[in-house]
């Protein structure tokens, strides 16, 4: 009798050990967003929106942003996804910009005024980024695992409810990149991908150390071979630029960037211009390309001096600059059917060059801010 109960606790015991094992190896094979805080309750109400606001932060993880027609919806959807989902805090947050207006450079003219540029891309458009999370610092334990899961996650509203008709950037070429890619992890990804931590918007500067490049425009160019962001000089040659969303009306908008039997046209321009920077590269050309929020580009050479000031206030132009600008200016020819000469401009690899190369400044330094794509400026 004895030896059968003693028998009869031993599988008792072996199976509280099974039952006690089990969870722990279900958790090892959990996915990232399990090791967050699984038992908080997060507020997922449909009919209210989570803007976010000063109270949040101040830092956060940006997930991804949107712009277009579906663009508030889409982002709302996946802010409710984030917060039934991952369980993690998740907001909206809308900007304008407006790259339409002159502003004030650095240096005065010869009248001893401030000199006006304007900006490379004069467009205006509004754009909704997601971003998700409460820290108080960037070491904060949670970061990286906020992150991480963010990055890893398959959200619905990215993947497969909006998918013909996504309103979030760049979604075509990230997954183009994502394909080509041999890194093992980043195939790994889903449709958020490339969120990185960022400080809250809406805080005052005086919270944080001094800005550089915005983050997402870094974060898109910095792994490029020939990124326009490794050019030693404080000046290069803008030979070509490819445009990608010129407009925000919701028809012409959703005809750019929702037609999957082909690229968006953000896209397109993404890749023509990395096709034409491999191509002059292969000709030993020191070519450069950088992606923005609307435009891709092309430019070559790089100068400390775009020219010397003449006494009449005017800019001689520095010679080797000169020679570009002539090197990939467009050809004369002779119009078809007529004894009259036309401007046509040069191609590479079947890719334009622009019709006027210019000279455009380079800024690698605090004057460009976070979230301003001006790292171009045309001289």
């Amino acid at each position: 009798m004895q030896r059968n109960h003693l028998k009869t606790n031993g599988w008792i015991l072996l199976a509280t050990l099974v039952v006690a094992i089990a969870p722990l190896e279900m958790a090892s094979a959990a996915p990232p967003w399990a090791t967050l805080i699984p038992f908080k309750r997060i507020e997922a109400d449909p009919n209210k929106r989570y803007e976010l606001s000063e109270a949040n932060g101040p830092w956060m993880v940006m997930c991804t942003s949107f712009a277009g027609p579906t663009a508030d919806q889409q982002a709302h959807d996946l802010v409710l996804e984030l917060r039934t989902r991952l369980k993690i805090e998740a907001y909206t947050f809308r900007q304008t910009f407006d790259f339409t207006q002159p502003f004030e450079s650095r240096g005065v003219n010869r009248y001893g005024e401030p000199k006006m540029m304007r900006h490379l891309n004069a467009t205006k458009f509004e754009e909704i980024a997601v971003m998700a999370g409460n820290f108080e610092s960037m070491e904060h334990p949670q970061v990286e695992k906020t992150l991480e899961a963010i990055k890893h996650a398959h959200p619905a509203t990215l993947e497969t409810k909006y998918k013909e008709k996504s309103s979030q950037r760049f979604a075509g070429l990230r997954s183009f990149y994502k394909f080509a890619s041999n890194n093992a992890e980043k195939k790994q990804r889903g449709p958020m991908g490339s969120a990185f931590v960022t400080r809250n918007p809406l805080l005052p500067d005086e919270y944080f150390a001094t800005e550089g490049l915005d983050p997402f425009l870094v974060e898109i160019n910095e792994d490029l071979k020939f990124s326009l962001l490794s050019n030693p000089g404080n000046y290069t040659v803008r030979i070509a630029s490819f445009r990608g969303v010129d407009t925000m009306k919701p028809a012409e908008f959703e005809k750019l960037t929702s037609n999957r039997d082909k690229l968006a046209k953000i896209d397109e321009a993404a890749l023509k211009a990395s096709k034409l920077c491999a191509a002059l590269r292969e000709k030993g050309v020191e070519a450069y390309e950088f992606h923005d929020r609307t435009e891709s580009i092309v430019t070559v050479g790089s100068f400390q001096e775009v020219g010397e000031l003449r006494p009449d206030g005017k800019t001689e132009i520095n010679p080797a600059v000169h020679q570009l600008i002539q090197q990939y200016g467009p050809v004369k020819t002779n119009i078809p059917g007529s004894s009259v000469q036309g401007l046509q401009a040069r191609t590479l690899a079947g890719i334009a060059f622009d019709p006027q190369p210019w000279p455009v400044e380079v800024l690698t330094d605090d004057q460009v801010f976070m979230q301003v794509p001006n790292t171009l400026r045309i001289v």
